[in-house]
């Protein structure tokens, strides 16, 4: 039996009632002004070329030369490489790479564990996922934000320009923290309904019983480009508790009766600390985007942070 079994406090799932998440509007006014000067700066740090890398390309009519394929009946004889026919006594026609527009994709977790408590993990990750889609919006991207539980509970489809953005507020406004976690059953779902390739942003407090890998190599497998934004909490690291306590699973309901010392603390910590090591090294050999996002810390803060980090904005 493990550290965390053993202390009925686990990392995959707070175990402490700490009241109910409050309602509040979180997109107000000094929020939008906010989005605004972030996009200015994504624009002003990323501009030029820079942005272009963020660019996918396919076969297409762009100008940059891709490769050859042989004529065919109906091609349009413009792109007749004469110079190889000359050379190799057949018709060629010149292919090029076209430029896409990114797809971009926000991937919530909306299960019970984000909503813990005060609810704060849910609401830094919704203030995220809008600061950085509008940043996308602004550099017309196409923008899709997915809520994951066990399952995809709720989708909006793909939109494009920065006046979508009250679309988003509108969206996440009404996403609620309910449910189980199941990351790598919801990922198999939302690959399954969005055959466009992107970037792949995962907003998650990462609790997952079945292991907070599967969700984020699914994506990987499947050929998405995950970033994962790990939402964490202090209060999670450090429950403010002690004596004969009974400890529940926010999410199935299980209980647990134990006795915290100063001791069983410490070490729930030095697991919980090890675990967040885990899934940084995790990320790290695997070439994953990964930021951690303390609900502490402004969202804009964290959205410069982003910026300066890379993965996002390249």
């Amino acid at each position: 039996m493990g550290v965390l079994e053993f202390l009925g406090l686990r990392p995959d799932k707070p175990s402490l009632r700490r009241g109910a998440a409050g309602e509040d509007d979180i997109f107000d006014d000094e929020f939008q002004r906010k989005l605004e000067y972030l996009a200015m700066v994504s624009r002003r740090v990323f501009s030029g070329a820079m942005r272009a890398e963020r660019r996918t390309k396919k076969t297409g009519s762009g100008i940059e030369f891709a490769d050859h394929r042989d004529y065919a009946p109906g091609d349009d004889i413009r792109y007749l490489d004469w110079n190889a026919y000359q050379k190799f006594d057949r018709l060629l026609i010149r292919l090029y790479e076209e430029e896409e527009d990114l797809a971009i994709y926000f991937i919530l977790d909306t299960s019970s564990s984000m909503g813990f408590g005060e609810g704060e993990k849910l609401r830094q990750a919704k203030r995220l996922c809008a600061a950085l889609a509008y940043v996308g919006l602004a550099n017309l991207d196409r923008i899709a934000i997915v809520a994951a539980t066990d399952e995809v509970s709720g989708r909006m489809p793909t939109t494009r320009g920065k006046a979508r953005i009250f679309r988003i507020f509108r969206f996440l406004n009404g996403v609620k923290a309910e449910g189980p976690t199941d990351l790598g059953a919801a990922m198999k779902t939302f690959v399954a309904q969005h055959k466009r390739r992107g970037l792949a942003v995962l907003l998650t407090d990462l609790y997952d019983p079945e292991g907070f890998e599967r969700g984020i190599n699914v994506l990987r497998f499947n050929r998405f480009e995950p970033y994962v934004i790990h939402l964490v909490d202090r209060h999670d690291a450090r429950p403010d508790i002690k004596g004969d306590v009974r400890v529940y699973d926010c999410e199935t309901g299980q209980e647990r009766e134990v006795t915290v010392t100063a001791k069983v603390l410490e070490k729930y910590q030095q697991a919980y600390e090890g675990y967040l090591d885990e899934v940084q090294r995790f990320c790290t050999t695997r070439q994953v985007s990964y930021f951690r996002a303390d609900v502490d810390v402004s969202f804009d803060e964290l959205i410069l942070r982003v910026f300066r980090r890379g993965g996002f904005l390249r």
